[in-house]
């Protein structure tokens, strides 16, 4: 996907926000064409001065990408247990980003220094499972744990178990991503003008 469609993801994110927030809201995308109506799956990023404020998504296609992205920006901003609904005035510093989720596929391990050693930072984002355990990370969140044996505790931890736990019963799934943020985008713009 291109940037133009990058650009038009996070315009019907921010859209589907600030309705959710009843707040006007002048932009407009055109939500008929075909690529959106595709099935689809994403996870859209809140961010406000770098820092997490809202994180939703599918790890699955099973809507249309248009209803994929609106649904996961109104969670992120309204619905993410870790934080509180978003307040309208907080919208105009609130950095939206999109992650389109490609298909992800099982990984074949022998034990957790097989996984290590089969991890690709900055590239790979991975579904971590145990049981009723379940956590995943965007491959975006290499860039705050660039180490795979910290990126993997760290995922264990989110799952609610500890960070040396290991079992042949985990499975692992690895996926990549296209992403992205408005502040990119508004680089970019501005870089070809």
């Amino acid at each position: 996907m291109h940037t133009e469609q990058g650009n038009s993801l996070l315009t019907i994110g921010r859209v589907a926000i600030a309705r959710a927030l009843n707040q006007p809201c002048q932009l407009n995308i055109d939500e008929t064409v075909p690529w959106l109506q595709e099935m689809g799956a994403c996870f859209v990023t809140l961010m406000q001065n770098n820092k997490l404020r809202g994180c939703v998504g599918s790890l699955q296609a099973h809507r249309s990408l248009l209803a994929d992205v609106q649904n996961n920006a109104i969670s992120a901003a309204l619905h993410d247990s870790r934080f509180s609904p978003l307040e309208s005035n907080e919208l105009d510093y609130t950095e939206i980003e999109i992650s389109l989720v490609y298909p992800s596929q099982k990984m074949v391990a022998q034990d957790e220094a097989d996984v290590l050693a089969q991890l690709r930072p900055g590239v790979d984002g991975i579904v971590f499972e145990y049981g009723y355990h379940r956590s995943t990370f965007l491959p975006q969140v290499w860039e705050m744990f660039p180490q795979p044996q910290q990126f993997l505790a760290k995922l264990k931890q989110k799952a609610g178990l500890p960070v040396d736990f290991w079992s042949e019963a985990i499975t692992l799934s690895r996926y990549t991503v296209t992403k992205w943020r408005e502040s990119d985008m508004r680089w970019e713009e501005n870089s070809n003008g």
